[in-house]
């Protein structure tokens, strides 16, 4: 139970602000609509993404099935992991949030609607990464959060701990 309270606050602030978005891009956009907001680096643009990041499985029968399983599994593996941290890995404890709370966000969308909508379009020239969302945003900084506490966990455990040696 020792984190458990940022993983709710966190997951609630994210879902909450992942479906407000969304939801208001599905009201006031056209699918597929563009709005500039910094020309030549960012747009909003409705897309709906049936598949996983950059399109994967979108056209295959099971997707549906097969993305609710893998999105069940992997939030149940965040929160059986989540109660395996030490109290000092905060920075762990914040990644596995993000990316518990955008799992949960994008799964919502794959029950309600069957796909995804995104809408945030980063580009350069006429270079588009694919469109994502508040969910996406969540799981990657997430992510690299988790990368970031592995690294400091790994020069951890090659430097020497000088807090037990005594001064002479």
């Amino acid at each position: 139970m020792k984190h458990f309270r940022l993983l709710i606050a966190v997951s609630m602030i994210i879902l909450l602000f992942d479906q407000a978005t969304k939801l208001y891009i599905d009201a006031h956009f056209r699918l597929h609509e563009t709005l500039p907001v910094v020309k030549g680096l960012f747009n909003l643009t409705y897309v709906r993404n049936k598949g996983a990041a950059f399109g994967i499985l979108s056209d295959s029968v099971i997707r549906i099935p097969f993305f609710i399983t893998v999105s069940l599994i992997a939030m149940l593996a965040i929160l059986w992991y989540f109660n395996r941290l030490r109290q000092d890995q905060k920075l762990a404890a914040w990644g596995l949030s993000l990316v518990f709370a955008g799992a949960f966000g994008n799964l919502i969308d794959r029950i309600r609607l069957g796909e995804v909508i995104d809408f945030l379009d980063i580009y350069w020239r006429s270079y588009h990464w694919p469109a994502f969302n508040v969910a996406d945003s969540a799981i990657s900084t997430g992510v690299f959060l988790l990368i970031l506490d592995m690294w400091r966990e790994e020069r951890k455990k090659v430097r020497p701990d000088h807090s037990s040696l005594k001064a002479n």
